[in-house]
C-alpha cells in the first residue's frame, strides 16, 4: 500500500488540486485511499466539503496525541471522515500551524506522522498527503513518511525557481531518515498549448527531470477551480471535463506504473 505526497513549497501550482483529484481518482478505481490534509490552509479539507468548525479532531490532534502517547491510535481512527466508498480524508484546520512547535519538542520529531501512518496503512490500498507549501518540519515529517513524490509544476516563468531546494530537502530526507524516498512524478499543470512559454518550460522541466515527468499534462480548466466550492474534487463534481479527464488519466499512468 504506497504513501505518495504531493510536495512544492512554491504555492498556486496546483497542489492540493492535484492531491484531491488523485486521491479520488484512485478511489473511482477501485483503490480504498485515505487523502491526509497536512496544510494548515485546509484547502483540501473544503475541497472535499467538510465543515473545519464542526471538526472535533482533525490533524493537529492527531500529532499532538501522538507526541504525548506514540501508542495512541485513537485521535487517528477519529478524524477519518468518509468523503466517499472508498475515500477517507483526515481533515486539517488553522490549528495545524501550531504542530510544529509541538514538534520541536518532540523526541524523534521528524517521525512522528510516520509511527502514526505505521498504524493504520494496512487499512488502505493508497494513502496521499497533501503537504504544506514550505519546507518545515511537517514537510519533513510527510517525507519522512512516504514512498514516493508528486511534485506539481506550473508551466510558468518561476517554475524551476527554488527547484533547488526541494531537490535539496528530498535527499537530505532520503540519506538520513527515508532511504526508499524518491521522485516518483513531477506533474505539468496550468498547461496551456497555445502559450508558446508553456512549451519552454515543460521542455526545461522535462531536460531536467526526464522520464520522471508524467506523460499526462493537466490542461488549465476552470471546472479544476470551481469545482471545490461545490465541496467536490472535479474527478467527482465534472468528470467530463478536460481537468478531470486529465487527472483520471494521470492516475491511471500511475497505477498502471505500480503494479
Amino acid at each position: 500500500m504506497p504513501i505518495w505526497c504531493v510536495v512544492n513549497q512554491k504555492g498556486g501550482v496546483g497542489k492540493t488540486t492535484t492531491a484531491v483529484n488523485v486521491a479520488s481518482g484512485l478511489a473511482k478505481n477501485g483503490k480504498k485511499t485515505l487523502l491526509i490534509d497536512c496544510d494548515p490552509q485546509g484547502n483540501a479539507t473544503t475541497g472535499f466539503g467538510i465543515e473545519k468548525n464542526n471538526l472535533e479532531f482533525s490533524l493537529y490532534d492527531v500529532i499532538a496525541n501522538l507526541v504525548e502517547d506514540p501508542d495512541t491510535l485513537d485521535a487517528v481512527q477519529s478524524t477519518l471522515i468518509n468523503a466517499g466508498p472508498l475515500l477517507d480524508v483526515v481533515p486539517a484546520t488553522l490549528d495545524l500551524a501550531g504542530a510544529e512547535p509541538i514538534l520541536m519538542n518532540a523526541v524523534g520529531k521528524e517521525l512522528i506522522l510516520k509511527d502514526a501512518l505505521s498504524q493504520i496503512r494496512s487499512n488502505y490500498d493508497w494513502i496521499i498527503l497533501d503537504a504544506p507549501p514550505s519546507l518545515g518540519l511537517l514537510t519533513i515529517n510527510i517525507l519522512a513518511a512516504s514512498d514516493a513524490v508528486i511534485v506539481p509544476m506550473q508551466c510558468e516563468f518561476y517554475a524551476l525557481e527554488g527547484l533547488s531546494q526541494l531537490m535539496k530537502t528530498v535527499e537530505i530526507v532520503k540519506k538520513r531518515l527515508n532511504p526508499s524516498l524518491k521522485i516518483a512524478k513531477v506533474v505539468l499543470t496550468m498547461y496551456d498549448a497555445r502559450n508558446k512559454l508553456t512549451e519552454q518550460v515543460a521542455t526545461e522541466i522535462r531536460n531536467f527531470f526526464g522520464s520522471k515527468v508524467a506523460t499526462t499534462v493537466i490542461p488549465r480548466n476552470v471546472r479544476l477551480s470551481e469545482a471545490p466550492s461545490f465541496g467536490a474534487p472535479a474527478v467527482v463534481q465534472f468528470p467530463s471535463s478536460k481537468g478531470a479527464t486529465a487527472y483520471m488519466s494521470l492516475v491511471n499512468e500511475i497505477i498502471r506504473e505500480t503494479a
